[in-house]
C-alpha cells in the first residue's frame, strides 16, 4: 500500500470575499490538475464505476461548467463527461488551464459579486457571481473527490 502524504490546506488569504472564494476555487482547480497529471492511458479514460465516470471526462466536464457559468458558453452536458479520442491528459489540462485563465479574468473584472454571471439564462435570470463562485467551488470539490477515488483505483496514487 502506498504511503499517504499530507496535503497542503486551502489558502487563508484574508482579504475580500472575492479573494477568499477565488482562493478556494484555485486551490481545488490545482488539486484537480495534480490528480489528472501523470494518469496513464488508457486508464485515464476507462470508466472506474458503472456510471462510466473516468478521469479525463471529469476534467473535460469541469472546463465546460466553468465556461458555461462565467463565459456564457452552453454545452451538451452528457457529452462533456467524455473526452474525444484525440484528447490527451496534456490537452485536457491545457484546455482547463486556458479556461481557468479566461474565467479568472472575468472574475477579476467583477466589482460586485451580486451582479449576474454570464450563465445562459434558461430558466429566468442568471444567478449572481457570488452564487456562481460558490457553485463552482462545490462542483470542483465534488469532482475532485471522484478523481481521488478513480486515480487511486488506477495506480494507487493518493493525496493532492
Amino acid at each position: 500500500m502506498p504511503a499517504r502524504r499530507r496535503d497542503t490546506p486551502p489558502p487563508n488569504p484574508g482579504g475580500s470575499e472575492k479573494e477568499v472564494l477565488v482562493g478556494f476555487l484555485d486551490y481545488l482547480r490545482a488539486s484537480v490538475i495534480a490528480k489528472l497529471s501523470g494518469t496513464p492511458e488508457p486508464a485515464v479514460r476507462t470508466p472506474g464505476v458503472p456510471s462510466g465516470t473516468n478521469c479525463l471526462g471529469l476534467v473535460n466536464h469541469l472546463a465546460h461548467v466553468e465556461r458555461f457559468m462565467f463565459l456564457g458558453q452552453d454545452a451538451d452536458w452528457p457529452a462533456t463527461f467524455h473526452a474525444g479520442a484525440d484528447q490527451t491528459v496534456t490537452s485536457v489540462i491545457s484546455d482547463y488551464e486556458d479556461t481557468i485563465a479566461r474565467v479568472n479574468a472575468v472574475i477579476a473584472a467583477c466589482d460586485d459579486l451580486s451582479t449576474p454571471c454570464a450563465r445562459p439564462a434558461r430558466r429566468g435570470t442568471a444567478p449572481s457571481m457570488r452564487w456562481a463562485l460558490a457553485h463552482m467551488i462545490e462542483e470542483t470539490a465534488r469532482h475532485a473527490g471522484h478523481l481521488d477515488i478513480l486515480r487511486e483505483q488506477i495506480d494507487g496514487a493518493t493525496g493532492r
